[in-house]
């Protein structure tokens, strides 16, 4: 009986010693594991300066380019290369309806604009959007027949809805920015 029991206590005594030695060996895994990634990523390494120390910097910049435009006084910014600006094109929100002049047709266009300037002359459009589909419907009741069987007509209608547009937007914003007009919907019935 006593060899029974110690049979039995020899048994028992592997696994407690397996589920140890796999516990031991889990947690050393997620140590390496944590360590290494915590090294990889940099956390190890001696900071060259502290946050406070990059803002104040910073801050510092800052305040030293205000000053020093502010003594120069205004100055005209260089525009980028043209070829290297983006082009933000701009759909007219509301299609515009116009009766031809001295006839019983009707003309419907939607106008797309494109700018190569920033998102200001867009906002700018969109501020005054009903100022210039106002403008823009004055041009369209003046076209006749005869202007609509003109080869170059869209052409020369784009032409001068893109000087109307201009002229309203340098008239309230002091700078136009429309650099083509597109006609995304024409329809004369």
């Amino acid at each position: 009986m006593a060899e029974e029991e110690v049979q039995e206590e020899e048994k028992q005594k592997p696994p407690i010693v397996m589920i140890i030695l796999v516990i031991v060996g889990v947690l050393l895994l997620v140590g390496i594991t944590m360590f290494g990634t915590l090294f990889a990523t940099g956390f190890f390494d001696a900071e060259e300066e502290t946050a406070e120390e990059a803002i104040a910097a910073l801050e510092e910049e800052e305040e030293a380019d205000a000053e020093a435009q502010a003594s120069s006084g205004p100055q005209l910014l260089e525009t980028p290369e043209k070829e290297k600006l983006d082009t933000v094109y701009f759909k007219i929100p509301q299609s515009l309806v116009s009766n031809v002049k001295d006839s019983r047709k009707v003309m419907q266009i939607t106008v797309q604009v494109s700018t190569h300037y920033d998102q200001q002359v867009i906002d700018n459009i969109e501020k005054h959007a009903p100022a210039l589909i106002s403008e823009m419907l004055n041009v369209l009741g003046q076209i006749t027949e005869k202007d609509i069987k003109d080869s170059e007509f869209k052409k020369i209608l784009a032409d001068d809805l893109k000087l109307v547009m201009n002229a309203t937007l340098e008239e309230r914003e002091d700078f136009g920015g429309i650099e083509n007009v597109y006609f995304v919907e024409f329809i004369i019935q």
